[in-house]
C-alpha cells in the first residue's frame, strides 16, 4: 500500500515524512518456516511497518529517523525500536559523515532492505539477507566515513564507506529465538562492529561491482538449563566471539529495463560460551551464502523477477555440552532442503 508522502515546515525546514507498511501469507509444502505455521494451511503472521522522518538542514546537512516494528510469527512480536537515526554531513563529493544509529552498509541492499520499491521481490534472497536475523545487520551506533572518488581515463568512479560501532540485537530476533529452543535466554546481545564497503561504478554504464567486509567482537548474557544437571535451576552463562567476520562481493547490471544482480556472502565465527570462567561450548561456524537475480520491467507498474539462491553451513563444537549440537558438515544441500534449526540462524 502506498499514500502520498507528508510534509510541513519547522523552523524554516521542510520535514518529511514517510511510511511503509506490508502483510504477507506464507505457506509451505514441508517445513514450518520463520517460526510460522506455515506446512499446514499457512500463516498470515507476517507484518512489519514503519514510519520515518527526514529534514534537509541546509544544502550539506541531512538528518533522519525511522521507528519500525514486526510480528514475524515468534520474531519480534510487536515491540517497536528505533530502526535508523542519524545526522549526515556532507563535506565535499570525496568525503561525508554520518553519526548516530546509522544503517549499515553490506553488499548491494542492506541498507536499503526496508525500500521495497528498489526492488522487486517481496522477500530478498534470504541466503544472503536472512529475514530471521535482520537486526545483526540492519544498522550500528556509532559513525561513518564515505565519499566517491573519479578515477582517471574515464574508468568510472569509486565510492567508499568505513564505519565502526556497536551492534545491539533485539531479545526478540531469530538469534534469541532459536537459543530459548536450547534453555538459553539472552539479556543481552552485541558488540563493536567495524567494517568497509567499496564499490566501483565502471565504465561501462550500468555495471557496477563492490566488496564489503564487517568484523565483530561480541559478547552476550544469558541464563539457562543445565541439560546434564536439569534440576539445578537457571545459572548465568557468558558468550564472547573469539573470531567474527563477514566477507561479501556483489555485482550488478543495469540495461534499459533490465536489471542483472549477484551476491556472495562467507561468515565465519568461532563462538564460546562460559560458565564460572570455564568453556562448556565452543562452536565453530562457516556459513556461504549465493544467488543470482534478474528482473525486467514489462510497464512502468509491472517488473517481473526471479532469483536463485543457495546456503550452506559446516558447524563444528567442542565442549562438556558439544554431544548436545551435532556438527553440520554438508556444505553442498540448497537452503530449500535444509531443514535443521541452525544454532545461529533460522534455515
Amino acid at each position: 500500500m502506498s499514500v502520498h508522502a507528508q510534509g510541513f515546515t519547522f523552523f524554516d525546514r521542510q520535514v518529511q515524512i514517510h511510511g511503509f507498511a506490508s502483510q504477507g501469507f506464507v505457506h509451505t509444502n514441508e517445513n514450518n518456516w520463520l517460526t510460522m505455521n506455515t506446512s499446514n494451511v499457512g500463516s498470515g503472521e507476517f507484518t512489519d511497518f514503519g514510519a520515518n522522518a527526514s529534514a534537509q538542514i541546509t544544502d550539506n546537512f541531512h538528518v533522519g529517523a525511522q521507528i519500525y516494528d514486526r510480528n514475524l510469527g515468534q520474531l519480534g512480536r510487536w515491540h517497536p525500536s528505533l530502526d535508523w537515526g542519524f545526522a549526515d554531513y556532507r563535506f565535499a563529493p570525496w568525503l561525508g559523515v554520518r553519526g548516530g544509529k546509522v544503517k549499515t552498509t553490506l553488499g548491494l541492499f542492506n541498507d536499503t532492505q526496508d525500500l521495497d520499491f528498489l526492488h522487486p521481490f517481496a522477500l530478498l534472497p534470504q541466503s544472503i539477507y536472512p529475514t530471521d536475523l535482520r537486526d545483526t545487520t540492519i544498522a550500528h551506533l556509532g559513525g561513518d566515513i564515505y565519499g566517491s572518488l573519479p578515477l582517471p581515463r574515464s574508468l568510472g568512479d569509486v565510492a567508499y564507506t568505513a564505519y565502526v560501532g556497536h551492534r545491539s540485537d533485539s531479545i526478540h530476533s531469530g538469534i534469541a529465538y532459536v537459543a530459548s529452543q536450547y534453555n538459553f535466554h539472552y539479556s543481552s546481545y552485541g558488540g563493536l562492529q567495524y567494517g568497509g564497503d567499496l564499490r566501483w561504478k565502471t565504465r561501462l554504464k550500468g555495471l557496477q561491482i563492490g566488496v564489503s567486509r564487517m568484523d565483530q567482537d561480541l559478547s552476550a548474557t544469558a541464563k539457562f538449563i543445565n541439560p546434564l544437571n536439569p534440576d539445578g535451576g537457571f545459572i548465568l552463562d557468558n558468550e564472547h566471539s573469539k573470531t567474527d567476520w563477514t566477507n561479501q562481493f556483489y555485482g550488478e547490471y543495469i540495461l534499459g529495463k533490465l536489471r542483472i544482480d549477484s551476491e556472495y556472502r562467507r561468515f565465519v565465527n568461532d563462538q564460546a560460551e562460559e560458565v564460572a570462567g570455564s568453556v562448556i561450548l565452543d562452536t565453530k561456524s562457516d556459513v556461504r551464502g549465493c544467488y543470482v537475480a534478474g528482473s525486467y520491467r514489462i510497464v512502468k507498474r509491472i517488473t517481473l523477477g526471479s532469483y536463485y539462491s543457495r546456503y550452506s553451513i559446516t558447524r563444528a563444537s567442542t565442549g562438556p555440552l558439544a554431544p548436545l549440537f551435532p556438527d553440520q558438515t554438508d556444505t553442498c544441500r540448497p537452503i530449500t532442503s535444509m531443514t535443521r534449526s541452525s544454532r545461529r540462524g533460522l534455515v
